[in-house]
């Protein structure tokens, strides 16, 4: 079995051991040391470094395997490992980290899971490799996420898509959203510290950083100066008290990256003193305003929370268009069916029909009469109905035969107006062709005269006018008795 030595320096660092293939001999051995440097690698009686990880200026992070677990489930062992050339107080604040990231990871790890659960935190103090001397190690060791962050998954896809930012966010801001209501801000939000599982499920890592939101009187609320050029904002980068603002910030700033496949510095234009992006990737509107808000300088500009920005990217409900449908004419409603005991009925207004009016008269089919045509008609049908007279009762020898005859034709007048058979060219066509008849029959011209006793037209239109000022009388007072009557019942 190969076992890593964990000690900063060491020359040669992995060791072989056959016999811990034995899983007895694994589980029973005290411990193991490093054949070169005499570090102790069985870590805390349980945990053994297999390969590194990764390490940076304040610590390195190994694979380890518990083996005090039936499959020697795999772990990270983190070390704190501060540079040599920190100052004692440098060294002081990169302890307090370390020792913060521990106690963030046994509180909200253990409660949520997309954030690694602590499995141990210990010191060990072993010889040091110069003589008379002690070196005092700071170990963490967290659950396991098998897979890769997003910066390693940046490199290989170039960029990410809309959907997949989508994903990134949603999820992310869940879990902001669990850790700044503990009272707790990041404050190193970045493609690295988010881990993709094999199971598809995304982490939030590395909680060295982290900062305890404190309400005591009297503490001071300075941020300290641990952050990741590029995704910190400005209130971060300057010492200053740091908000869940501060977070969003930087979670704006790793999907841009991400949607870009671009560094911030390559994003953000330090002349003009803003973020210049727009041109650079291609997303929705709704999407590019929920990013720019994040990625505003004052934080009190930005969403105050995660779930401002959960509910900013939920789509808006559209309002429902309303069609109004095309005018119809009214009809009998639909009779329900019958219900056993039958309901009762509410009266249904009487059916209107186009050409009906009240009380029963009828107007014309093809539109109602305006009062002028009404007036009109009945001037004309005066007019000839007295000149028709003229005609009939000189060449008819009987008054009742005359009579008769002419109230049928002046009927035929008025029902032919009704139906609009005959309109004001008609009309017209018909009083001329009348005074026409009258003019040439000399029997006829010889009964006007008789009438009015001078000229024979003189006389026939006296008869015509007289006629149609009765018909027109007649019909204004008829017209005046129906108003009447229609206002009563």
């Amino acid at each position: 079995m190969e076992v890593y030595c964990t000690r900063p320096g060491c020359p040669r660092p992995q060791n072989h051991f056959p016999d811990l293939d034995d899983s007895s001999v694994l589980k029973t051995v005290q411990q193991r040391y490093c054949k070169t440097c005499g570090m102790p690698l069985i870590l805390s009686g349980r945990y053994l470094p297999v390969r590194l990880l990764g390490q940076g200026g304040f610590g390195a992070a190994f694979l380890a395997r518990d083996r005090l677990t039936p499959a020697m489930r795999q772990c990270v062992a983190k070390l704190l490992q501060p540079s040599a050339n920190l100052t004692p107080a440098q060294l002081k604040i990169a302890q307090t980290l370390f020792e913060r990231e521990a106690a963030v990871l046994e509180e909200l790890g253990n409660e949520h899971s997309q954030i690694p659960s602590l499995l141990a935190f210990f010191e060990l103090t072993v010889p040091s490799l110069q003589p008379g001397k002690n070196d005092q190690f700071f170990y963490l060791v967290q659950e396991f996420i098998d897979g890769e962050d997003l910066e390693e998954e940046l490199a290989v896809k170039s960029k990410f898509s809309e959907s997949e930012i989508m994903v990134v966010l949603r999820e992310i801001l869940k879990v902001l959203d669990f850790v700044h209501s503990r009272g707790s801000i990041h404050r190193d939000i970045k493609p690295a510290n988010i881990m993709r599982g094999k199971n598809g499920r995304l982490y939030l890592l590395d909680f060295g950083a982290v900062k305890q939101v404190t309400q005591t009187a009297g503490t001071s609320k300075a941020s300290t100066g641990i952050y990741s050029l590029g995704y910190a904002p400005p209130e971060q980068m300057t010492g200053q008290e740091v908000y869940p603002a501060t977070d969003l910030y930087a979670l704006g700033v790793t999907c841009i990256t991400l949607l870009s496949g671009l560094q911030p510095t390559d994003l953000f234009d330090s002349y003009k003193n803003e973020w210049n992006w727009h041109s650079r990737v291609e997303i929705s509107s709704s999407l590019t305003e929920v990013l720019d808000r994040m990625l505003l300088s004052a934080p009190s500009q930005r969403f105050q929370s995660a779930a401002e920005v959960e509910a900013a990217l939920k789509p808006q409900p559209q309002k429902p268009t309303v069609v109004l449908a095309p005018p119809q004419i009214a009809t009998n409603p639909p009779q329900a069916p019958a219900v056993y005991p039958p309901t009762p009925q509410t009266p249904q207004p009487p059916t209107v029909i186009p050409g009906t009016v009240r009380g029963g008269l009828q107007s014309s089919p093809k539109g109602a009469f305006s009062i002028w045509e009404v007036l009109g008609g009945a001037a004309f049908t005066g007019f000839e109905g007295g000149l028709l007279a003229i005609a009939l009762t000189s060449l008819l020898p009987s008054p009742g035969l005359s009579m008769g005859l002419l109230g049928m034709i002046v009927g035929g007048l008025i029902y032919g107006q009704y139906r609009r058979s005959i309109e004001q060219t008609e009309m017209l066509t018909i009083g001329a062709g009348t005074l026409a008849m009258l003019w040439f029959f000399p029997v006829l011209r010889s009964a006007a005269i008789g009438i009015y006793g001078g000229s024979p037209i003189a006389g026939v239109l006296f008869v015509g006018w007289l006629a149609a000022l009765g018909a027109i009388a007649a019909t204004a007072i008829f017209r005046l008795i129906y108003k009447l009557l229609s206002n009563v019942f």
